[in-house]
């Protein structure tokens, strides 16, 4: 019988339904998914061979579940997914507050009504969509928001007394009952509200204003905290870390390709920009190695760490400054640019907890830092490395573009340049073509510019140029030519 067709007590016992806790339901279900190769927590990279087995192992063992890590590391949307685990409608008695089980009721309500209609009592079916409830965690979250208080307007309206327990107005835990309960940032909850917490993980009852009330509440508990907050904002009490069964410690991606994964899953892209802007490969890797050197940078406090956020946000703010650019220069398609990148700062500052040095330097700066940091970093692996101790009389592949600077008045690129005037400008520097054709045979035509861009800017990086960087633009010089030839 389906389950919309059942809307009675006794239609629930005759059509062989069996009470299972939510613990239960989670395990079982996750056993199918594991025997049938069905993936869980679809759309969560990185943690294949790390955080989610963990998780796993944590729901087998029906443990509450605390994620321990860093901003922007997926813990809400793990907790989140987990709801995909739960049946898919479970049997509730209707009109209860706290989603009584009909074949096992734990409130007054609900126990005086099966005992007044028996097998007429009426249910309702709540959905797995609807079974998941979340708080986060603030100084002024009290007892009475999450466990509940005595609510003197129904004692007046049902003409009862302070000591009768139906005055008690329940608070968003047991309201949470046969639910996925997520407390975001524990630490951040006072350690008064963490003790009220400690009956209800083990004994399941709680306490209201001098009532006990033995409710064995059915939940599974997932806490997310940040260990940031163990040393700056706050801390978990001892005695309620010991009652949470798992902690998981998760991460940020450890590689660039997972790290890229993320952002083109999570950015937010007009399809306008998507089909008018082109992105190089290139491109993508250097904006994730942007977040890569900020978690290990010495402005940046590692602590705090820097979110997957930044990454996406960046993503954004790049393609919306080359489509800006080629909607100014009357383009209607056009492909990112190295210089775009000066797009992404905004993007960078207010995603950087700065230490001391950091803040002295100025968040512009740092986030200028990180960038050229990241090309430094990525030009080996496309162009032959550049040594720091060069013998005189030595060659290099880079000695015909460095001459070529030596004997110049320099080079600008602008901002203001359409595509053509980009393209041809670029062109004018000869010798970027056959350290193009040497090294990256097999590029793709479109990223030839974005490379050659990239050249300039690694050899800035190693002194072999200099970089020189205006309201209008860029500008590229032998750091050493214009002195000789001015002496």
């Amino acid at each position: 019988m389906k389950t919309e067709n059942i809307s009675t007590l006794g239609e629930l016992k005759k059509a062989g339904y069996q009470s299972k806790s939510i613990k239960d339901e989670l395990r079982d279900n996750l056993i199918d998914n594991i025997k049938n190769k069905k993936t869980t927590f679809e759309g969560i990279h990185g943690y294949e061979n790390t955080v989610i087995p963990e998780l796993e192992r944590a729901i087998l063992s029906r443990h509450n579940i605390n994620l321990l890590g860093l901003r922007g590391q997926a813990k809400t949307r793990l907790a989140r997914m987990m709801v995909n685990l739960l049946d898919e409608n479970i049997p509730v008695v209707a009109g209860s507050e706290i989603n009584d089980d009909p074949l096992a009721p734990i409130s007054r309500f609900a126990v005086e009504l099966i005992a007044e209609k028996g097998d007429d009592t009426p249910i309702t079916w709540l959905h797995r969509n609807d079974r998941f409830a979340e708080k986060l965690a603030t100084p002024d979250v009290t007892v009475a928001d999450i466990i509940g208080d005595v609510d003197p307007i129904k004692a007046a309206n049902l003409k009862l007394s302070y000591a009768d327990d139906r005055v008690i107005h329940y608070g968003m835990i047991p309201r949470a009952n046969r639910c996925i309960f997520v407390i975001n940032e524990l630490p951040d909850l006072q350690a008064r509200i963490q003790v009220a917490l400690f009956n209800i993980l083990q004994e399941g009852d709680i306490q209201i204003r001098g009532f006990k009330l033995r409710l064995p509440l059915d939940m599974q508990f997932v806490f997310t905290a940040n260990p940031e907050d163990y040393t700056n904002r706050g801390s978990i009490v001892t005695p309620l870390k010991d009652r949470i069964g798992s902690q998981i410690l998760t991460h940020y991606p450890e590689d660039v390709e997972t790290a890229r994964t993320i952002t083109a899953q999570e950015a937010k892209l007009d399809s306008r920009q998507s089909e008018s802007v082109y992105v190089p490969e290139l491109a993508k890797d250097l904006l994730e190695q942007i977040s890569f050197e900020a978690r290990e940078s010495e402005y940046v406090d590692v602590k705090s760490g820097v979110s997957a956020r930044m990454s996406i946000t960046a993503f954004e703010n790049l393609l919306s400054t080359a489509e800006r650019r080629a909607l100014i220069a009357g383009d209607d398609t056009t492909a990112v640019r190295l210089s775009d990148f000066t797009g992404v700062i905004p993007a960078i500052t207010g995603k950087v907890e700065l230490v001391y040095e950091g803040e002295q330097e100025g968040a512009d700066f740092v986030a200028n830092a990180l960038m050229e940091a990241a090309v430094k970093t990525l030009f080996p692996k496309y162009f032959p490395k550049v040594e720091k101790l060069e013998k005189q009389g030595d060659e290099t592949p880079y000695d015909d573009l460095i001459s070529w600077f030596f004997n110049g008045d320099g080079f600008e690129l602008l901002n203001e340049y359409d595509d053509k005037a980009y393209k041809a400008k670029l062109d004018e520097v000869t010798p970027l073509d056959a350290l193009i054709a040497d090294y990256q045979p097999e590029i793709d035509p479109r990223d030839v510019y974005f490379e050659k861009e990239f050249i300039l800017w690694g050899l800035t990086q190693f002194k072999k140029l200099s970089k020189y960087s205006y309201s209008e633009g860029m500008q590229f010089k032998d750091p050493y030519g214009s002195y000789i030839s001015g002496l």
